[in-house]
């Protein structure tokens, strides 16, 4: 077992990567970010498993959408051994499909892993805080406890 400050160091850099690989559309970077077999990508209303299926939707998505830049924040990480959880903060801009700009913030609740080859998201689910025009014209949705 390796010690938790670097544990959190090293799952703060996954949570970078996975923007990383979003903001250069590689496929291959963001698909390594997910633990290969019983990992769930909770977003919109859909919930792929596994990082095939998981990449599948990612492609579907971002193909929608001719520019993206994701900017995580810093998070809030708890390991035990060789789980942890995590939450993360999303700025996200973008063109969206109608050619529009589109202004994204929200929260990613996200279990990790460990394996041999380091730490792996085994879940991210999403909840978008707002969506809407950059402008922030559109309505907030708040944090997604306080709507329930």
């Amino acid at each position: 077992m390796s010690d938790t400050s670097a544990d959190i160091q090293a799952i703060r850099n996954l949570v970078a990567r996975y923007s990383d690989a979003v903001n250069r559309r590689d496929s291959a970077a963001w698909g390594d970010c997910w633990a290969e077999e019983g990992s769930s990508w909770k977003i919109m209303g859909m919930a792929p498993e596994g990082r095939a299926g998981i990449v599948d939707l990612w492609e579907q998505l971002m193909g929608g959408f001719p520019f993206v830049v994701q900017m995580p924040s810093e998070c809030l990480v708890e390991v035990s051994g060789d789980t942890g959880t995590v939450r993360a903060y999303l700025t996200e801009t973008g063109k969206g499909p109608d050619g529009k700009g589109l202004l994204t913030l929200g929260v990613y609740h996200d279990r990790v892993q460990r394996d041999p080859d380091g730490w792996r998201f085994t879940e991210r689910a999403f909840d978008s805080m707002y969506s809407g025009p950059t402008d922030m014209s559109g309505e907030p949705a708040g944090f997604p406890e306080d709507r329930k």
